[in-house]
């Protein structure tokens, strides 16, 4: 029999938030998207997508888990109904795919706490022997697939042992430590000579790059890639709260934390990059690039630049992984949630999504370029969740869900209407505009190829085939999930009573 359902502590609730908020999305993926989209300029669309999309979305998911105890499939079938429960599959296969290829990156971090301590950490490297270090490793697929699955085991292992005793107390303690790391090596690497190029880059707000459609939508693909709106896990996450957790007050600490972490991370990797760049030209073409390996070539080289470099590069690189793991934690329960929801052993299901999620992140490992299309692919499938989540809020009743769910008994912060309800109609507006213009682009990037599904680029032919897949499988198996999730949860009630 199942023991009684485990709940957060408020804080740990947070803290396991925040934990997926903070991790290789603010650190790996936000320096580099933003210095390859004009740097304040970003921001500025970054800050005002947090605000539109992430927190309005955040406030509803949490919404939403606390009064159905579902997952994402039960969510949407019980509140929409059943013909609303393929949504519900799309969102928790987005979520799914970003878990396979998200453990690789946690992998690439595990692979640099190694290297950190072992003979290929040698003073004052030069930044062709730390990119060539990094071509080496990525292009080891033997290698790639083996930190891979390390991270994959070291995860499963504390789902494992569940909310309370797994994953609540494994962030109460890495989520402070992370940040702490960061605010050293932040005021570190602005008293770098040559940083102040990277402060002008990151705080200088270009007018090309404000008026550009892809700096926007880049800014709404990030502000979902980091806080985790509409990747479903804070439906997830609500399951194993108190009827009284406040709402809106969780989601803004959520939000700001997610801010403060990224600008942090962006001020560690940004003015780094310039200091110690050859030239400010060779340091402009970095940034540019917006290269996979940013933090990996120029964080891994600045510490070799430093006293008690190895220790720290170790840490740094460590609590990475370990932030890294924070954020695996929800991608992988959210997928548990739904499967438990089926009826099947906590358990069992942890140990079957791990196991799944590994053997499709093999692909990942395979190459970049194949790293690089599940980052387009399902980056693009968050704004589709999202928009999928505010049509799930129509559907139920906007001003009702505000009222009665979002502002409701214990929410020491109230959403206004005009601005929760003015952004969750304005959301699936939105992702219908971003996405057929940035899909339509792809035929300029590849005017002879931009259609076609079989080849593995940033096109719109491959988002169209993995997209389809997974809608046609979610729409063959909505008669299924409509039937056993409702025996399943029904089961899990009785267990939890």
């Amino acid at each position: 029999m199942e023991q009684k359902q485990e709940k957060f502590s408020t804080i740990g609730y947070i803290a396991a938030a925040l934990g997926m908020c903070i991790g290789t999305g603010n650190v790996w993926r936000f320096p580099r998207v933003c210095a390859a989209n004009g740097g304040g300029a970003f921001i500025i669309a970054w800050t005002i997508a947090m605000l539109v999309f992430a927190v309005p979305l955040l406030s509803t998911e949490m919404a939403f888990g606390k009064k159905t105890r579902l997952g994402c499939i039960g969510s949407f079938r019980n509140v929409g109904g059943k013909k609303y429960t393929w949504m519900g599959f799309f969102v928790a296969a987005v979520c799914f795919f970003l878990m396979s290829y998200y453990c690789v990156l946690q992998g690439y971090c595990l692979k640099y706490a190694v290297n950190s301590v072992t003979s290929a950490f040698k003073p004052n490297l030069s930044t062709e022997t730390t990119s060539a270090m990094w071509t080496a490793f990525t292009d080891s697929r033997a290698q790639v697939i083996l930190f891979h699955a390390i991270g994959f085991a070291l995860a499963c292992f504390i789902v494992y042992q569940g909310i309370a005793g797994g994953i609540e107390k494994f962030c109460k303690v890495a989520i402070p430590a992370l940040f702490i790391i960061l605010v050293g090596l932040a005021i570190y690497a602005v008293t770098l000579n040559g940083a102040n190029q990277g402060l002008q880059y990151l705080f200088t707000v270009k007018k090309e790059y404000i008026l550009s459609p892809n700096t926007w939508i880049q800014a709404f693909i990030q502000a979902a890639w980091s806080t985790g709106a509409g990747w479903g896990f804070i439906i997830t996450y609500a399951n194993y709260v108190g009827e009284e957790e406040d709402v809106p007050t969780s989601c803004l600490i959520m939000g700001l934390g997610d801010n403060l972490g990224a600008i942090l991370s962006a001020l560690v990797v940004i003015p780094a990059i310039c200091a110690l760049s050859a030239t400010p030209e060779a340091a402009n073409e970095a940034l540019s690039q917006g290269n996979f390996g940013l933090t990996f070539i120029y964080i891994y080289q600045l510490f070799t630049t430093i006293p008690g470099g190895r220790f720290i590069s170790f840490i740094f690189f460590g609590l990475l992984a370990i932030a890294a793991i924070t954020s695996l934690f929800s991608m992988i329960e959210v997928g548990v949630k739904c499967v438990v929801d089926l009826g099947l052993p906590r358990k069992k299901a942890v140990v079957s999504v791990c196991f799944a999620g590994f053997l499709v992140g093999c692909f990942s490992c395979w190459s970049l370029v194949n790293i690089d299309n599940q980052d387009w692919v399902w980056g693009i499938g968050l704004l589709v969740s999202g928009a999928f989540i505010a049509i799930l809020a129509w559907k139920y009743g906007v001003e009702k869900l505000r009222t009665q769910e979002v502002n409701a008994k214990g929410a020491d912060v109230h959403l206004p209407k005009a601005y929760y309800t003015g952004c969750m109609y304005l959301i699936p507006v939105l992702v219908v505009i971003m996405v057929v213009y940035w899909l339509l682009q792809t035929k300029e990037w590849f005017p002879d190829t931009w259609l076609n599904p079989f080849i593995i680029q940033d096109n719109t032919g491959t988002v169209l085939l993995q997209f389809g897949v997974v809608i046609l499988v979610g729409l063959a198996l909505s008669k299924f999930f409509n039937t056993k999730t409702a025996r399943g949860a029904m089961k899990d009630n009785k267990a939890a009573k």
